[in-house]
């Protein structure tokens, strides 16, 4: 499937699961993590979502993957996100007042993972909501922001993240969008809409908590022979929508090839 012009198969990885952000959830040590890493790539992986914010005690998503793969294969696509994530004594502060907004934010952001990474320009970069969107305040501007970083050649393409169906309507006004990442799964499909509007449009939909992200566990009567819950799950996702690109994340090695194996399970 395409994110703008860029073709990645429809099974990615997401990398938060290596660093033990934001709360020191269990992370693998370094050799596993940059095992699973290059074991993902073997398997085909070429979508990896990641942030300059995944990182804890000194263990940070980039350096991860710029350690493992890095000369980069030609065909991998890196997605990262700036914008309304938490920042120092933002945590005390209304979403719309968080300083990853900021033109000054948003730029650091950018060149915080161009750095950390290793590249010259990112091949996408989500724009980060707060909660759901919030109210919607610096919505607008932050967009034209990072189009002006795309315009400067630090980004190659624009997409949108934890947002609402008014806003992705707004953004496409603003400007071009590849791709949409917000929560999605089997068991809440709130976006069902967004998800059409998507396809229709030709833009990409990546939902985190593809799985349910621990909030929402699955019930084990989804599993079927050779298949668990979460590869019914994932394999759910993908038939929902052509539009679908997923991106679960794990610290597993077995978990990993478990989560890739699901893009090959057929659902009646």
């Amino acid at each position: 499937m395409k994110i703008g012009e860029l073709t990645v198969n429809r099974v990615g990885y997401g990398t938060m699961k290596l660093t033990g952000w934001p709360m020191g959830s269990p992370r693998p040590d370094r050799d596993t993590a940059l095992a699973i890493l290059r074991r993902a790539v073997e398997l085909g992986v070429n979508h990896l979502d990641t942030c300059h914010y995944y990182s804890r005690d000194g263990v940070a998503a980039n350096e991860l993957i710029r350690a493992a793969l890095y000369p980069y294969p030609k065909d991998l696509v890196l997605v990262t996100k700036v914008g309304a994530l938490i920042e120092g004594d933002d945590i005390a502060k209304p979403a719309s007042e968080h300083r990853g907004l900021t033109p000054d934010g948003l730029r650091r952001g950018v060149e915080a993972n161009l750095s950390g990474l290793g590249v010259d320009r990112m091949d996408v970069v989500n724009l980060r909501m707060g909660d759901r969107g919030h109210d919607g305040t610096g919505f607008e501007p932050a967009l034209e922001t990072l189009a002006g970083l795309r315009d400067e050649g630090l980004i190659r393409h624009l997409g949108i993240s934890n947002v609402t169906r008014e806003q992705f309507d707004r953004a496409r006004e603003i400007t071009e969008i590849v791709c949409v990442q917000n929560k999605y799964n089997i068991a809440d499909r709130a976006d069902d809409a967004l998800v059409d509007a998507c396809a229709e449009a030709g833009i990409a939909y990546v939902p985190f908590f593809p799985v349910g992200g621990g909030f929402q566990p699955l019930d084990n009567a989804l599993s079927r022979e050779g298949a668990s819950a979460q590869q019914v799950a994932l394999a759910w996702l993908l038939a929902r929508s052509p539009a679908i690109a997923i991106i679960p994340g794990t610290g597993s090695l077995a978990h990993l090839e478990e989560n890739i194996a699901a893009g090959q399970l057929s659902l009646t």
